[in-house]
């Protein structure tokens, strides 16, 4: 499935690897992903897609005011990943970790 913005992406490299992350913008080979804690709204970390592995593409509240561009605030995106996070734990979602 081609990612999109405001999807929920799971990072395959890097320090960053095994985290779980909202993508805010795409161009060409590049996603724009932060995560509310380490990666704020205002300072993005980008990174290719072919190290991205899409997780969950959701019609949340938190989802929705980033595809429709409101304004959301970085505790938004903490609380909301916290929440994918904890359904990851408790078999909801692939894991995708060995």
């Amino acid at each position: 499935m081609a990612i999109e913005k405001a999807d929920v992406v799971r990072s395959l490299a890097g320090r960053d690897r095994g985290e779980l992350f909202f993508v805010t913008g795409l161009e060409e080979n590049y996603a724009s992903i932060v995560n509310g804690r380490d990666r704020r709204l205002e300072k993005p970390k980008r990174k290719k897609l072919k190290h991205l592995a899409f997780v969950e593409r959701s019609a949340d509240r938190t989802d929705q005011k980033l595809r429709d561009g409101e304004k959301v605030t970085n505790s938004e995106l903490r609380r909301a990943l916290a929440a994918k996070l904890g359904a990851d734990e408790k078999g909801g979602m692939p894991n995708g970790e060995g």
